[in-house]
């Protein structure tokens, strides 16, 4: 059963940025864009590196090892060597925190 669990707090994922946390032994990554929050799973569908040490082009979550190419928004793969998306959960922000539907 699917539950949200609090990964930050408010304000912690400045916009045009990415956080990566983990929940529950799973890594995430939590994306920016343009004052809107997401949440994706913190591995390239490529290889197995975290995707929060690439950086944002507009809504395109770039993965800095090899080039691939996600829509921050859904984790949807848009660029070789990807080809395959990743997953994304539902965040919610609330007042004492951002939280994440795991």
């Amino acid at each position: 059963m699917a539950e949200w669990i609090k990964v930050a707090e408010p304000g912690a994922v400045g916009v045009g940025t990415l956080k990566g946390v983990t929940v529950r032994m799973q890594p995430l990554v939590l994306v920016n864009v343009d004052g809107d929050l997401y949440c994706l799973e913190d591995q390239c569908s490529h290889e197995a590196f975290p995707l929060s040490d690439g950086e944002l082009d507009g809504s395109d979550l770039l993965c800095t090892y090899h080039g691939a190419r996600f829509d921050a928004c859904t984790g949807r793969n848009k660029a070789l060597p990807a080809v395959r998306p990743v997953k994304s959960y539902p965040v919610q922000v609330r007042d004492d925190g951002i939280y994440v539907e795991l």
